[in-house]
């Protein structure tokens, strides 16, 4: 099984604790780093914003290159870039360059989004994000991969022009799915490298499996895609019977939340790395 830990930039931007955890992740053996992202968060706070208003996010793109050049083998991923709210071109770029700069260890985790005064602030539109979700997928994949790159969509259009560096991964950054609607499952098993599952315990992970494994046969999944990658953000604190349930539900990688505060960050890792030995 493969361990990560989560809310790296997410409640903590001191550049010090993050490379003391990031560096204390990799010399005990972890997988992987992630981070997730809120531009704005509604003040005061309302449902369903994940944390009140004046907690840290930091960019991503931003603190997965500071993790890199913290880091040499650890993945470096999203969970997740909300991506209805981004230009598909600029993102793209965004992500080649992380990918670039990392050596090939990015994942990018995306979703459409939920909170409309976030899109509102942005000038996003909440109501077309499952749309814009769908074609920023193939967009970035045509800027990524394509020769000479072209795209004719509802809400980007490009031809004549080239976007360097490509992304140093085959086919481009992977794209991981977030999200528990049937839209999302679709799009994990049609467009995505693997799919993202949020505070899911072992038996919901097993449905979501199934699920996925089924809307892939009915879709037609693209074979350069390979298999549904399965990452969890489990709701509880791992004990190794847990690894073993989530293993036998499907999954390939768990992502541990901790507190963000160094203690309780370096508290976590020093766990997964136990459950890992």
């Amino acid at each position: 099984m493969k361990l990560g830990i989560f809310n790296m930039g997410s409640g903590i931007s001191d550049p010090a604790t993050l490379r003391t955890i990031a560096e204390a992740a990799e010399s005990s053996g972890l997988e992987s780093l992630w981070c997730g992202e809120h531009v704005v968060l509604p003040k005061p706070r309302v449902a369903p914003s994940p944390a009140d208003p004046e907690h840290h996010f930091l960019h991503p793109s931003v603190v997965l290159s500071y993790l890199a050049a913290c880091t040499e083998t650890l993945k470096l991923g999203t969970g997740i870039v909300l991506i209805a709210q981004r230009n598909a071109v600029v993102l793209a770029k965004e992500f080649a360059s992380v990918d670039v700069l990392s050596g090939g260890r990015v994942i990018l985790g995306i979703g459409a989004g939920y909170l409309q005064p976030e899109f509102d602030a942005i000038g996003a539109p909440f109501r077309e994000r499952g749309r814009r979700t769908d074609e920023a997928i193939d967009a970035m994949r045509a800027l990524w991969t394509e020769d000479d790159p072209s795209f004719e969509g509802e809400f980007w259009q490009f031809s004549g022009i080239d976007a360097h560096p490509r992304p140093t991964t085959p086919g481009g950054v992977p794209i991981h799915i977030g999200g528990h609607s049937e839209a999302a499952l679709r799009r994990a098993a049609q467009r995505g490298q693997g799919w993202y599952g949020w505070m899911q315990d072992p038996e919901q992970t097993a449905d979501y499996v199934r699920r996925l494994n089924g809307l892939a046969d009915q879709v037609g999944r693209p074979a350069e895609l390979g298999e549904i990658e399965i990452t969890i953000t489990p709701p509880a604190r791992l004990t190794s019977d847990a690894v073993e349930l989530y293993r036998e539900a499907g999954a390939h990688r768990l992502v541990s939340l901790a507190t963000p505060t160094e203690r309780s960050m370096l508290h976590a890792v020093e766990h997964l790395a136990s459950l890992s030995g």
